[in-house]
């Protein structure tokens, strides 16, 4: 039995769980553009560049350490979702020339040449400057306002997350199913889904709904078989008290089960 099954609405339900963040239509990478495995910094910029990347990303993360801390969830959730608004909307598409001829305020030519690939990269004429980077890193670009970084390459990080998320959807689903089908359960699949949660930066957690990680909790101490309908778990419930426990058709959790065959469209960003 497939785990997307419309027969069996709790696994629906279980896998509106998966994630919050939704994607570009295209996520990382622009139309024509070959996407080549992920590629470790070093390999694209060479050790100058690596160094100045460096010495960016840690000025960015006391930036965005001062900024999880002065701002409250709600706050940042407004935050994250107006960054990706500005990133990804029709205002950036309208705003385009502008974008494109922003410059850094530097005279470091690798500076400027990463900025110049990042443009050329919203075109479809390069590849990502920051493919391969890690989650982290991708997040301390894409969010930071402070102007270090050019609004074309904040997208070009944001797609880059984008792509990284979507392979992660599509990973720990096929892992869900190949769990559902050969135990009945979804518990490993909770678990990994709350790990990837909490590996998130504060600003990501914070577009998720605020009981998302006390909700994936209850249903991994639960350890709930789907097939014969019973609780394992230390918690023992019945299967119509499991259900109460779950999102449904009007929960505030997102329905993930679309992105596993693919990504939302970016009307889905809000």
């Amino acid at each position: 039995m497939m785990i997307n099954s419309t027969s069996n609405p709790v696994v629906e339900s279980g896998l509106a769980l998966t994630g919050s963040k939704t994607m570009t239509t295209n996520p990382g990478g622009n139309t024509g553009i070959s996407q080549s495995p992920p590629q470790a910094p070093t390999g694209s910029f060479g050790s100058t560049t690596v160094s100045t990347m460096a010495n960016q990303l840690s000025e960015a993360s006391l930036r965005a350490q001062a900024r999880d801390a002065s701002l409250t969830r709600v706050e940042l959730e407004s935050l994250a979702r107006k960054t990706v608004n500005e990133l990804l909307s029709p205002y950036y598409t309208a705003n385009k020339l502008k974008h494109d001829t922003e410059v850094p305020d530097t005279d470091d030519p690798t500076l400027l040449a990463r900025a110049e690939k990042a443009t050329l990269y919203t075109r479809g004429l390069a590849s990502n400057p920051f493919s391969g980077m890690s989650a982290d890193q991708l997040a301390l670009i894409t969010y930071d306002d402070s102007g270090t970084f050019t609004v074309n390459e904040r997208r070009a990080a944001l797609e880059e997350s984008d792509k990284q998320e979507f392979a992660w959807r599509q990973k720990v689903v096929a892992e869900a199913e190949h769990e559902y089908n050969t135990t009945g359960k979804l518990t490993k699949f909770f678990q990994s889904v709350l790990d990837h949660y909490k590996g998130l930066p504060r600003i990501e957690q914070a577009d998720y709904p605020s009981n998302y990680e006390s909700r994936l909790n209850e249903l991994i101490a639960l350890d709930f078989n789907y097939l014969t309908h019973v609780a394992e778990g230390k918690e023992k419930v019945d299967i119509e008290s499991f259900i109460l426990k779950i999102p449904n058709s009007d929960s505030n959790l997102p329905d993930y089960e679309q992105s596993s065959s693919k990504p939302p469209q970016p009307s889905e960003r809000s």
